[in-house]
């Protein structure tokens, strides 16, 4: 049994996203649980890149990911509309200076500028803020390219190979999986909602990385939605919606219910939150739920990717806690990734990153 330089614990973007940055250098192995990569969190995003999302703590990543992304064709222009209800600047005021000093642009508009944006919107809704960088994004393409460059860098992706235990002995991880064993010199965890677990089948201190449950309502609605319709969201956080490429609208309660690490099903209580909160802010008809789903955002405690080697163990290397920003930062966050791994200075994409907010460390 050869023994790979990096064996990489998740598929999902995480885990390829490191495998194709890390395999022109190093020999990766990619062990997956599911049938296919991608089955939980990435392939149920929402699919949109906002610099905003995940808070200022996330944003340099995501900022740092845009060239990227946007060079590969995986981005197409959205906008996105932070709603305030009623007489309650204050949540404006605090969105804007949250990232006053972040370079994103944003602008204030009232009435006037909501309308134009948002047809039949409720009267009440008078304060937002404009988000203009704001993009969809191809989450299947950016996945299966990370996948596609990792295989023709002969990386062995394994499906079906759920960890069940793994040690270290002799400078050397023996990996055991319901495919087989191997081995590898480092172990990384991208394991998302699974990180702890991993952690713990490795005996490895695990850092509280809790899943969430996220729902998401596909709905036929009159008028049906256009595509110049903005990404919209709710700056109390109760939901945000968007429209899909064919007429549909998106929608979500923003929810975030801890929840085991598993496959996340969606509650009927959950949508029907979203539909009555969406029909107190436009004047949209719902004619029906056409589809529904959950995916899982998991959060270490401060909200914040973590990226780096464990603290009580040099060759476990975390790469998880990416939330729901894991997408929008895969560029980004896997150059800082296959950066520390490969014994490199830190990256400096478009924007200075500083591994430390991202360490381990951190929790000690």
């Amino acid at each position: 049994m050869s023994c790979f330089d990096v064996a990489i614990i998740g598929a999902g973007m995480a885990g390829a996203s490191l495998a194709a940055a890390l395999a022109p250098h190093r020999s990766v192995l990619l062990l997956e649980a599911e049938d296919r990569p991608g089955y939980h969190s990435t392939g149920r995003s929402a699919a949109f890149w906002t610099e905003s999302y995940g808070g200022p703590g996330v944003q340099p990543l995501t900022s740092a990911s845009y060239d990227r992304l946007s060079d590969g064709g995986y981005l197409t222009p959205r906008g996105a509309l932070h709603l305030a209800e009623g007489a309650d600047t204050a949540l404006a005021d605090r969105f804007l200076q949250t990232f006053a000093e972040s370079g994103i642009a944003l602008d204030r508009i009232g009435r006037q500028g909501i309308e134009a944006l948002v047809p039949r919107i409720r009267d009440g809704w008078t304060d937002g803020v404009w988000e203009a960088s704001c993009q969809d994004i191809d989450v299947a393409a950016l996945h299966a390219d990370y996948l596609s460059t990792a295989r023709a860098n002969n990386v062995a992706l394994r499906c079906r190979a759920g960890l069940q235990r793994a040690h270290f002995r002799a400078g050397c991880w023996t990996i055991e999986t319901k495919a087989g064993s191997f081995e590898a010199a480092l172990l990384v965890n991208a394991a998302g909602a699974w990180a702890d677990r991993v952690a713990e089948a490795c005996q490895v201190r695990p850092l509280a990385i809790q899943p969430l449950r996220r729902t998401i309502a596909q709905l036929r609605i009159d008028p049906p939605t256009t595509a110049a319709l903005p990404l919209i969201l709710g700056l109390d956080g109760s939901f945000y919606c968007k429209p899909d490429a064919g007429g549909r609208l998106w929608l979500s309660p923003h929810d975030e219910t801890p929840t085991v690490p598993g496959d996340a099903a969606p509650e009927e209580v959950d949508v029907a939150r979203a539909i009555a909160r969406l029909q107190d802010v436009v004047d949209w008809r719902v004619e029906v739920v056409e589809h529904r789903w959950a995916g899982l955002r998991s959060f270490a405690p401060d909200r914040l990717p973590v990226i780096g080697p464990a603290s009580d163990h040099d060759r476990f290397f975390w790469f998880a806690g990416q939330g729901g920003f894991g997408i929008q930062t895969a560029p980004a966050a896997a150059d800082l990734a296959a950066r520390y791994i490969l014994g490199e200075a830190g990256p400096e994409l478009g924007r200075q990153i500083e591994p430390a907010a991202y360490a381990p460390a951190r929790f000690d």
